[in-house]
């Protein structure tokens, strides 16, 4: 057992070797990373990603688009056999139909391979052609992501850390109350283990819906072909000390172990570890709607985010020897279409506060990062209305309940991001000077000019940031 596994991971480390020298010397492989948390819209920046390089009249700030250097963009077969294909063709056709409609979210790791014929630049772009340049979108769900944190935790220190933080929260209650009745020190009773892991995993899903972001262990959430096993049969308890064989204490912790072995291990060794570009989406209105305990969850799950990559510079030794880094990670605040643009620059600083320490982390690394507010696919129009004699900037959308059309104005974000990252951290339980909204809109009907790809909001910038320094 032992030798296989270490003729599997030299194995790996050989071909690792191989796709880096071709990759460095004929055609480079730009692997970016997509995730983000539920609703953040992973799905369709991909798409709008995809359909604005391939059709680039809405990339001006891609410099190598705006310069007209990319002759060539086109989709070709991914490199891994063994993942599902990003549903490109798909999304778009729910994007751009008739009647266009949000496609599902992720629910799985995918991947897609976009190819661009690049023509040089510089003092001796005269004298070489133009070469291919392959970016490797992979996409996966953000609570996978928060898996990785698990990885530097016992089971008895997840345990303490969780009940403590969920404690207080309503959709939590019935949980917390099936916990209090349960000795963990008794022997181990599988009925009793999966009404324990169930519950949970019901609390999980409501803190989701609630926006929260803590909602880990993430395969709780979306199990596939794990669901009722036991690796996702266990559950916090309040334990404390040493437990003998054969208890509930026990089998839960070999199971959480067992989770971090054989589920969260293996997606960091076959697919996170070889990711070189990240953005990470986030729906930062909606944590700012549903109040300061919200926003403050998500600032530690930010934290929690940047502790599972390994950021800093590669270099060719570095790639060679297998050891890629993450070079670029992009925060972005989603759904700026839900704000007038001249609130765009409010949510960008908020953007910015509320992921502070996690920058200030990677950069003391050597990656650069960056925080941006975007809208992936522009839904609203904006407009101006009259409310009691005072101009107020609005946005118009299709809402996505009724199918009508209204003119909506969420609030006024702070100037100062304190004004809402403090609350937060005090632990208030809301907003004491605002009350800020969400409406949910419907994709607009899209009328293309040809060469143009789908309405967007900084997303030319987004791409410039994450792989234009490579085109």
């Amino acid at each position: 057992m032992v030798i296989s596994s270490i003729a599997d991971g030299i194995w790996r480390q050989v071909e690792a070797v191989q796709d880096t020298v071709s990759e460095t010397f004929f055609e480079p492989v730009i692997r970016l990373g997509v995730t983000g948390l539920a609703r953040s819209g992973k799905t369709v920046f991909i798409t709008s990603l995809v359909a604005n390089m391939l059709d680039r009249g809405r990339m001006p700030g891609l410099v190598a688009a705006a310069e007209g250097r990319i002759e060539a963009a086109f989709l070709q077969p991914q490199p891994d056999d063994t993942l599902p294909r990003f549903e490109y063709e798909a999304h778009l056709a729910a994007l751009t139909g008739q009647t266009p409609h949000w496609p599902d979210s992720t629910r799985a790791i995918s991947e897609l391979r976009l190819s661009l014929r690049v023509r040089p630049t510089g003092l001796l772009s005269g004298l070489k052609g133009p070469r291919t340049i392959h970016l490797d979108i992979v996409d996966y769900p953000g609570e996978w992501l928060l898996d990785l944190g698990l990885m530097d935790h016992s089971y008895e220190e997840w345990s303490k850390d969780t009940l403590a933080r969920i404690a207080n929260r309503d959709s939590a209650h019935d949980f917390m109350m099936l916990t209090q009745e349960v000795d963990p020190t008794l022997d181990h009773d599988e009925v009793l283990a999966q009404k324990l892991a169930k519950h949970f995993a019901s609390y999980l899903n409501q803190a989701r819906a609630e926006g929260f972001s803590d909602c880990t262990p993430g395969r709780f959430l979306l199990p596939g072909d794990l669901a009722g096993s036991p690796v996702l049969t266990f559950a916090p308890l309040p334990v404390e000390g040493y437990s003998r064989r054969g208890t509930l204490h026990r089998e839960m912790s070999r199971r959480f172990d067992a989770y971090k072995d054989r589920v969260v291990k293996p997606f960091f060794r076959d697919h996170f570890a070889r990711i070189d570009r990240q953005v990470v989406l986030i729906d930062a209105l909606g944590a700012i709607h549903q109040g300061p305990q919200a926003v403050e969850d998500m600032r530690h799950a930010m934290q929690e985010t940047l502790s599972a990559f390994r950021p800093g510079r590669n270099s060719f030794l570095t790639n060679l020897l297998g050891g890629k880094r993450v070079e670029k990670i992009l925060f972005a605040a989603t759904k700026a279409d839900h704000l007038h643009h001249t609130q765009h620059g409010k949510l960008s600083a908020i953007m910015e506060a509320l992921t502070r320490e996690a920058r200030d982390r990677a950069q003391y690394a050597g990656a650069g990062t960056a925080a941006m507010a975007i809208a992936s696919l522009r839904a609203t129009t904006e407009a101006v209305m009259e409310h009691e004699g005072t101009p107020l900037n609005v946005v118009r959308g299709t809402l996505l309940e009724s199918g009508k059309e209204a003119a909506f104005y969420p609030g006024d974000l702070p100037d100062d991001p304190a004004h809402l990252l403090n609350p937060a951290r005090q632990g208030a339980e809301k907003w004491l000077d605002q009350d800020y909204q969400v409406m949910r809109f419907a994709p607009a009907p899209l009328v293309l000019k040809p060469g143009d790809g789908p309405p967007h909001i900084r997303l030319d910038r987004a791409a410039e940031f994450l792989f234009g320094d490579r085109l």
